[in-house]
């Protein structure tokens, strides 16, 4: 990486709290995406006005992402979908603020309602079962702010077929990305499992998520990616070389 933006560095402060969080997004957009301007937020009336029509107050965490960031849809919203504050929602059961949904409608995030008061709650996610009543919120990560670190990254890996791509995965390819990336300190998660299945890793300018069901990249460059094709050769979904 370039001394502008040190990736791993940068994450290891992330989970020292809030302002950590959010100068991580500010430096991944910057160096990955695009840096963050005036305007890529929510103004503060349309939390006001979220906080009046749902009759909560929003967690601080949750106000100072939508601020900064909460309109940048190539940072939130590339796969899953972060709500705008006109579209928050208490669940039915009256347990969670739900603040994101998976793109099929198969999972949704949220925030449990006795928990609101805290500058930065834990995230559960709730899947969207065929049998109802076996719905329930589970363990996801034990910050709000790191749950948008989290979000950041994610999304980061659907943003185009040029510099992202999928592949699946066997025991080989599981052993070249071990030894060709090096693991990011993020937190073991769900936080509902006993074995978490989700690690981040980071080779040469490609940042790289195992989430046991197949590995998801994304390049700084298309060139970038190219690169790491190479190191762990395989079906690469959008691989057109």
């Amino acid at each position: 990486m370039t001394e502008e933006f040190d990736l791993a560095a940068s994450l290891t402060r992330s989970l020292e709290g809030r302002r950590g969080a959010w100068s991580f997004v500010q430096g991944f957009a910057g160096h990955w995406a695009g840096a963050l301007q005036t305007g890529d937020g929510w103004a503060e009336a349309d939390l006001v006005a979220a906080e009046e029509r749902l009759g909560v107050r929003l967690p601080l965490a949750l106000r100072e992402a939508y601020l900064l960031f909460g309109r940048r849809p190539d940072l939130t919203s590339n796969h899953d979908v972060l709500l705008g504050p006109a579209e928050l929602y208490v669940d039915d059961a009256k347990e969670a603020l739900v603040f994101r949904h998976e793109n099929q409608g198969a999972a949704s995030w949220g925030i449990l309602l006795g928990s609101l008061h805290d500058d930065d709650p834990a995230v559960f996610i709730r899947p969207d079962l065929a049998d109802k009543s076996a719905e329930r919120w589970e363990g996801w990560l034990e910050r709000l702010s790191l749950c948008f670190v989290e979000i950041v990254l994610s999304e980061s890996l659907q943003a185009d077929q040029v510099r992202c791509d999928f592949l699946d995965h066997d025991d080989d390819s599981i052993a070249l990305l071990e030894e060709n990336a090096v693991r990011l300190p993020f937190p073991a998660y769900p936080s509902c499992e006993e074995d978490p299945a989700i690690r981040w890793f980071l080779g040469q300018d490609v940042l790289l998520r195992d989430d046991g069901m197949g590995l998801l990249a994304r390049g700084r460059t298309a060139e970038d990616l190219d690169r790491l094709r190479d190191l762990i050769p395989g079906d690469w979904l959008d691989d057109l070389r």
